[in-house]
C-alpha cells in the first residue's frame, strides 16, 4: 500500500507542477494556445476514462495490467514539448524578459496604473523607471495573488470542491438495481460516471473559440446545486432511473470544464501582460486546492451516504 500511495503522490506532483507551468507558458503562445491546452487536458481525461473502461470492462484486464499497459503515455509529453512545440516564443521571451520593480517597505517602484495587481502593491512616487531587478519574494507574490482571489480563484475553487465532492464522495453511492440499468455488475457504475463526466469536461474546455462565459460565479453556483441534488438522491432515492443521473453527471462535467477554461481566458484578456504569466500560474492553485478539499469531504461523505443507504435497505454500496 505504501508503494501505491507513493505512486499517487508522484503522479499528483507531476500533474500539479505541469499544469502550473504549462498554463503560464500559454501566455507566450497567444489566446488559442489556452483553448488548445484546455481541450487537450479535457481530451486526456476523456481518453483516460474511456481507456480504463475499455481495458477493464470490455477487454477484461485487471487494474494492475491496465495501468501497466498505459505506462508509456507520459513519454508522449516529452516528445510534444521538446520536438513538436515551437521553441521560438520561449527563447524570445527569455531574451527580452525584464522584471518590473516590485516595491517593498524600503522601495518605491511604480506599478502600472491599469494593473489588476496594483492594488495589492504599495503605491509609489512618480518618476521611477522599470528596471531589471531581483525576482519577487514569496511574500510579495502572495500579496499579488490576493487581487486574483475573488474575481478568478474563488469561483474556480468552488466549482472544483463541488464537482470532486460529487466524483469522490457521492458518485460511488449513485447505484440502482442492475435489471433497471445497462450494467451487468455494480462496479461498472463508477467508471461509466467518470467517462460521462470527462465527455462534458472535454466539450466545455474546447468551447472558448465559440462560446465565452464572463460571469464565473453563475456556473459555480449551478455546480453546488448539482452536489445538493445528487446528495439528496443518494439519501432518498428520488431520481426515477439511472439515465437521469447520466445527464446530471454529464452536465457536471460541462460546468466544471466551462469554469476552468473561461477563468484562464478571462485572465488572458483582462490582466495586463506584465502580470499575466504569474496570474495564470497562481490561479491554477485553485483547482488543485479544490480537489484536495473535496478529497477530505469525499472520504467522510461516501461513508456517511453508504451507511445511510444500508440503513434504508439499499445495501448495494457494500456489495462492490
Amino acid at each position: 500500500m505504501s508503494v501505491k500511495l507513493l505512486g499517487v503522490v508522484l503522479a499528483s506532483l507531476s500533474s500539479g507542477g505541469g499544469e502550473l507551468s504549462f498554463l503560464g507558458l500559454t501566455h507566450y503562445y497567444g489566446h488559442f494556445s489556452l483553448a488548445a491546452w484546455s481541450s487537450g487536458t479535457g481530451g486526456a481525461g476523456l481518453v483516460g476514462a474511456g481507456l480504463y473502461v475499455l481495458l477493464t470492462t470490455t477487454i477484461g484486464f485487471t487494474v494492475a495490467h491496465s495501468l501497466l499497459a498505459s505506462a508509456f503515455l507520459p513519454a508522449i509529453m516529452l516528445i510534444s514539448f521538446f520536438l513538436i512545440l515551437p521553441q521560438g516564443p520561449l527563447k524570445l521571451a527569455k531574451q527580452k524578459k525584464e522584471y518590473r520593480n516590485i516595491p517593498n517597505d524600503d522601495d518605491g517602484g511604480d506599478v502600472p496604473s491599469g494593473s489588476l495587481l496594483s492594488d495589492s502593491l504599495s503605491e509609489s512616487s512618480s518618476g521611477s523607471d522599470s528596471t531589471i531587478v531581483d525576482l519577487p519574494t514569496l511574500l510579495q507574490n502572495l500579496d499579488r495573488a490576493k487581487a486574483l482571489f475573488f474575481p478568478y480563484m474563488l469561483p474556480l475553487l468552488l466549482v472544483y470542491i463541488a464537482e470532486y465532492s460529487i466524483n469522490q464522495g457521492v458518485a460511488p453511492t449513485l447505484l440502482f438495481p442492475l435489471p433497471s440499468t445497462p450494467f451487468k455488475d455494480l462496479r461498472s457504475f463508477y467508471p461509466f460516471y467518470n467517462f460521462l463526466y470527462q465527455i462534458g469536461v472535454f466539450i466545455a474546455r474546447s468551447s472558448t473559440p465559440f462560446i465565452r462565459i464572463r460571469t464565473l460565479y453563475f456556473p459555480s453556483l449551478l455546480q453546488l446545486i448539482n452536489l445538493v441534488v445528487l446528495i439528496s438522491h443518494a439519501m432518498y432515492n428520488w431520481i426515477p432511473n439511472v439515465y437521469f443521473v447520466f445527464l446530471i453527471i454529464f452536465w457536471e462535467g460541462l460546468l466544471g470544464g466551462a469554469v476552468y477554461v473561461n477563468t484562464f481566458a478571462e485572465i488572458l484578456e483582462e490582466v495586463p501582460e506584465e502580470d499575466r504569466e504569474f496570474s495564470l500560474g497562481a490561479t491554477s492553485a485553485s483547482d488543485s486546492g479544490g480537489i484536495c478539499i473535496a478529497g477530505f469531504i469525499g472520504m467522510a461523505l461516501e461513508v456517511l451516504l453508504c451507511n445511510w443507504q444500508v440503513s434504508q435497505g439499499r445495501p448495494w454500496c457494500k456489495q462492490l
